[in-house]
């Protein structure tokens, strides 16, 4: 697989600083159900790399000495990792909000059936992939029999109150293009999905995250092959907007690898761009215990570009 890592690393980017510490986004390990096309994280069933024990339990450490708001869980399938049920409940019995990066076919598969009701115990935030209300699209992007085995997962949340009105138990869906193109305009992609989804399916959600793609592992890769890397690049350096500084994800999170690691972003994380936060080739979570980074240094890369784009792109959708 070709890599762009080389082609990323030198920048004109502006130079953006850290705020306060809101989220800590913790990826659970590389292992995934499915093998996405767009999946810069080069998930899938064979991965091995996974979150051990001693690392979550000094991620719930952090949590707590760091009075984190919010723990966002993300992977490949974060729940295949053994210790994610144990995870999602000393995080929730702290009083914090998790969130969940949830492939709804993983609701179907033997052995996870009983995540929905374990999610609305916790009172979790589900945030499920769901890159196109379209079938042909969806089955493109991650396989043939995805998209029925996502609607399925989805029911099954809607079922236990995901989505319903004045249930309190939230559930976004999260598109992303399959081309090198940027999102359309979120709020009304979001229309979109809920008539087409509730009209077919009789699926309801509260929003739709709109994500522009990272010219970064399996999807920069095939920019790459196809020769349509530097196309991509320009349209997201001249789409660049400003305001979208104000927001972008880095800001208020840091993303913790499977073994610990830290770094301003998880699309940092896969492109091994390190913390700016000492000296040393890479910063473990447990140098960081009862640091302020507030007002230090983000590391940039051309990459950054794609999250200021347009209405901008982050782990929460749109930022304008």
């Amino acid at each position: 697989m070709q890599d762009t890592r080389p082609l990323l690393l030198e920048t004109d980017f502006p130079a953006i600083v850290r705020g306060p510490l809101q989220t800590l986004q913790v990826n659970l390990g590389y292992l995934c159900n499915l093998s996405c096309t767009h999946c810069h994280v080069n998930a899938g069933p064979t991965r091995t790399e996974l979150m051990d024990h001693a690392t979550i339990d000094l991620v719930l450490d952090f949590v707590r000495a760091q009075n984190i708001g919010m723990l966002d869980l993300t992977g490949g399938s974060p729940e295949m990792n053994p210790h994610f049920t144990y995870l999602m409940e000393s995080a929730s019995a702290m009083g914090v909000q998790v969130m969940d990066r949830c492939n709804p076919t993983i609701l179907v598969e033997p052995g996870y059936e009983g995540l929905p009701q374990l999610f609305a115990d916790h009172g979790v935030m589900v945030v499920a992939s769901m890159p196109c209300y379209q079938e042909q699209n969806v089955d493109k992007q991650r396989g043939k029999g995805v998209y029925q085995d996502s609607i399925a997962g989805l029911k099954l949340l809607n079922d236990i109150g995901y989505g319903q009105p004045g249930s309190g138990l939230i559930l976004n869906l999260v598109y992303n293009p399959d081309e090198p193109i940027l999102p359309p305009e979120q709020s009304g992609l979001e229309a979109d999905y809920k008539r087409e989804l509730k009209a077919d399916h009789g699926i309801v959600f509260n929003e739709l995250y709109a994500l522009a793609n990272m010219p970064i592992s399996r999807f920069g890769a095939r920019l790459l092959a196809k020769g349509q890397y530097g196309d991509y690049m320009t349209l997201l350096r001249d789409s660049f907007s400003e305001t979208n500084l104000n927001n972008v994800m880095c800001r208020s999170l840091i993303s913790i690898d499977y073994q610990g690691y830290v770094y301003d972003c998880d699309f940092n994380q896969m492109l091994s761009i390190p913390l700016l936060a000492s000296d040393r080739p890479r910063t473990h979570l447990s140098d960081l215990v009862g640091q302020d980074l507030e007002g230090r240094a983000i590391a940039i890369g051309e990459h950054c570009y794609g999250c200021t784009a347009g209405q901008g792109s982050s782990c929460g959708g749109a930022l304008s």
